[in-house]
């Protein structure tokens, strides 16, 4: 592979695994964490993007080595897992789709007045467009490096425009008054879970970086990632704490709309559809691209037809939400999900580091192994506590 295009790959792998966690629901989290931690909400972000690394060098390094993706590894692990695996990232990936298409119409309804069903099958129609190309994954790369600058340009004009108490919240990163648990969970699913945790890996794959030889680079794409996100969870979290310093409330029907709204007027509005339709395209791109990932080593017919298959995912996940109106309640059922698959994948990653029949002569840091078991059980055990309270709550 040419240097200048596997530099691309890596690149377009960082940016598709952040712009896929940087969605919808992404900028209501940050928003409302912020409203109820205030500066200490510092520390949660900070920790989380300790356990976002750990998390994707684990996955991204066995994966890359082994040259196969997910699903594959885990079946030559556990037999079947893989299987397992698949199904739940591909019904989670749906379920997630049609919030993401939610948000696109949401997105272009605050910037352009459009109806929501109209900006939903609007920005379906960008979606599927990147695929009809006949370099789909160099076009899909373009498209998430673009939205992702944009992203961030906007968010940070909104930062300066709410002069956030920075040195408070620099403090409260090491120091915090309060620590939240269901928030540090909450962001690491956020940011790692479910379809995310295996976008920038499969990208790689699908671009041919691969192999021990590639692993430096594997690390920086996998760091560069966890550290788009953060830097777009940073900048959103300032600006809303500045708007809180302020005296201003956030507003609990659309927390990161009224932190842009409060910070930058009618203008600052417009400037939330923009960001809110561009995070939530390019995860509908992301949750499309990685759950189809999943499926072509298991299914041949989608292996030759993979590019046709995204399409009819964005499709019916459009169909889905023009059907149903409220995605709310499936949007709880794929945060479940979600929570349960890190842990699943990642444990099942890191037997199989440790399989000469896998990774070949690669021996897999102890350090990392440690670490990534560690946030193995610290996800798995606030995942089951998550499903134990909801189904005692909606029982």
């Amino acid at each position: 592979m040419k240097r200048d295009s596997a530099r691309s790959a890596l690149l377009g792998a960082a940016f598709l695994m952040a712009t896929s966690a940087v969605g919808p629901g992404f900028l209501t989290q940050t928003a409302v964490f912020t409203k109820q931690l205030m500066a200490s909400f510092a520390f949660v972000i900070l920790l989380s993007v300790v356990l976002d690394i750990f998390a994707q060098l684990n996955i991204w390094r066995v994966l890359t080595v082994s040259g196969k993706r997910a699903q594959d590894v885990a079946n030559a692990t556990i037999p079947g897992s893989g299987s397992m695996l698949a199904v739940l990232v591909v019904l989670g990936g749906l379920i997630f789709n049609i919030g993401n298409i939610a948000g696109c119409g949401l997105g272009l309804h605050a910037f352009l007045d459009l109806p929501p069903a109209y900006g939903a099958m609007v920005s379906a129609a960008i979606a599927v467009g990147i695929f009809l190309v006949k370099e789909a994954g160099v076009a899909m790369d373009l498209f998430v490096k673009l939205l992702g600058v944009l992203m961030i340009g906007l968010i940070l004009y909104v930062v300066f425009a709410s002069s956030p108490p920075v040195g408070e919240a620099a403090i409260k990163a090491v120091w915090p008054d309060q620590i939240s648990a269901h928030a540090v969970v909450t962001l690491v699913g956020g940011t790692v879970g479910g379809y995310i945790t295996f976008a920038g890996a499969h990208r790689l794959i699908d671009a041919g970086v691969s192999g021990p030889q590639s692993l430096p680079l594997v690390n920086r794409s996998a760091v560069t990632g966890i550290l788009l996100t953060a830097v777009i969870r940073i900048l959103l979290f300032l600006a809303a704490l500045g708007v809180i310093a302020m005296g201003m409330t956030i507003d609990d029907t659309n927390p990161p709309a009224s932190v842009f709204r409060h910070a930058g007027g009618d203008l600052g509005y417009r400037m939330f559809g923009i960001v809110m339709w561009a995070a939530a395209t390019t995860s509908v791109v992301g949750a499309a691209y990685t759950s189809v990932s999943f499926l072509k080593t298991l299914n041949s017919t989608v292996g030759r037809h993979e590019n046709g298959t995204v399409i009819v995912f964005v499709l019916i996940s459009t169909a889905i939400f023009l059907g149903l109106g409220r995605p709310a309640e499936l949007l709880v059922w794929a945060g479940t999900f979600n929570g349960f698959i890190l842990p699943v994948g990642l444990a099942l990653i890191l037997i199989a580091s440790g399989r000469k029949a896998i990774v070949g002569a690669y021996d897999h840091p102890l350090y990392l192994k440690l670490a990534g078991w560690v946030v193995v059980l610290v996800m798995g055990y606030f995942s089951a506590r998550t499903l134990f309270d909801f189904l005692v709550t909606h029982r």
